[in-house]
C-alpha cells in the first residue's frame, strides 16, 4: 500500500500530520498564537503531534472541548506521552442546552456516572443538568423487523400530526445493512426519506435517514433509533475479531458510546427499538 501510494504521489492523512508536527519546530515564528479544538474525543496520534507542535510548550496555547462519551472512531492512547498533560486543568461543563431532560439523564445510563482515560483524567455525568423538560423515551422490543417498522410509522406518523416537520426527524441504524427497515418505518409513517451521504445535507420535506457513526455531529426534534437488535450492537462481528480481553473492553466501550451519540442527538423526543432478542445495552438504558 505504501509503494501504490508514493507512485501515486498521495499519502495518507495521518503522515500528512505526521510531516506538519515535524516542520512546525522549524518556523522562525508559530502559525498561530492560539488554537481552539472541538470535538477533541476524536483527535489521532499524528493529529495530536501535529498541534502540540503548533504550541511548543507555549503555556495556555491550546484549548481542548470535548467528550469521552463520544469518542467513537479513536483508540485510546495517552496524550501525555505526546506532550499534551492536561491532568489537573480540566473540568467538566454541568449544563446541557441541546437535549431534553429526560433524554439526557436516560442516555446518560449507558456511560455510567464517570469516564476515564488513559491518563487518568475523569468525566463525570454527575450534577449535570438540561434546560428543557420533554416526554420520556420510549424503548420497545417487537417478534418481527416488519412489526418494529410498523410501529416505528406509527409513531413518526404522531410526531408529524404534532407538528413536527419531516426534515426534523432522524432515523438511525448501527450499519447500512439495516437502512432497509429504518425505510420501511418511514413509509409505514407516510412519509419521504432520504439517506444521507457524508455530506451530511438534511432537505427539507424529507426525513433523513443515516448510519449512528454518521449521526455524530446532528441534531434533530426527533429520533429513532432502530434495530438495537442483539449481535448488531454491540456489533458481533467486532467482538469476533476482539485479541484479547483489553481488545473485547475496548470494543464494548465504544459500542456503549455509539448509541449514547444516536441517542443523544434527539432534541425533544426519542424511541429506541429492537427485534428480540434485544441489544443487552436496552437493558442497560431502562435501568
Amino acid at each position: 500500500m505504501r509503494d501504490e501510494l508514493k507512485h501515486a504521489g498521495k499519502i495518507t492523512k495521518a503522515k500528512m500530520f505526521s510531516r506538519l508536527a515535524d516542520a512546525m519546530p522549524r518556523r522562525k515564528h508559530p502559525v498561530f498564537d492560539y488554537v481552539v479544538v472541538d470535538e477533541a474525543q476524536d483527535i489521532g496520534v499524528q493529529q495530536l503531534r501535529f498541534l502540540a507542535s503548533i504550541a511548543a510548550h507555549r503555556a495556555n496555547a491550546l484549548f481542548f472541548a470535548g467528550d469521552l462519551g463520544q469518542r467513537i472512531f479513536q483508540q485510546p492512547f495517552s496524550w501525555k506521552s505526546l506532550g499534551v498533560d492536561v491532568r489537573g486543568r480540566s473540568r467538566s461543563l454541568t449544563i446541557n442546552y441541546r437535549t431534553s431532560h429526560q433524554i439526557r439523564s436516560q442516555a446518560d445510563r449507558l456511560l455510567g456516572p464517570e469516564v476515564s482515560d488513559v491518563d487518568g483524567n475523569v468525566e463525570t455525568r454527575k450534577g449535570t443538568i438540561s434546560v428543557f423538560n420533554g416526554p420520556d423515551p420510549v424503548i420497545r422490543s417487537f417478534v418481527t423487523p416488519e412489526q418494529e417498522s410498523q410501529a416505528v410509522g406509527q409513531w413518526l406518523r404522531h410526531c408529524r400530526d404534532n407538528g413536527v416537520l419531516p426534515h426534523e426527524i432522524g432515523v438511525f441504524v448501527r450499519s447500512e445493512a439495516e437502512l432497509p427497515r429504518a425505510q420501511a418505518a418511514v413509509q409505514a409513517a407516510g412519509l419521504q426519506g432520504r439517506v444521507l451521504g457524508k455530506d451530511m445535507a438534511t432537505e427539507e420535506g424529507f426525513v433523513s435517514l443515516m448510519t449512528m457513526h454518521l449521526a455524530k455531529g446532528m441534531e434533530f426534534r426527533v429520533v429513532a433509533v432502530m434495530a438495537c437488535d442483539d449481535e448488531i450492537i454491540p456489533s458481533q462481528s467486532r467482538i469476533d475479531s476482539a485479541a484479547d480481553e483489553v481488545d473485547l473492553s475496548e470494543i464494548y466501550d465504544t459500542e456503549r458510546h455509539l448509541l449514547y451519540v444516536a441517542c443523544t442527538r434527539a432534541r425533544d423526543q426519542l424511541h429506541i427499538s429492537a427485534v428480540s432478542p434485544a441489544s443487552e445495552f436496552l437493558g442497560d438504558l431502562q435501568g
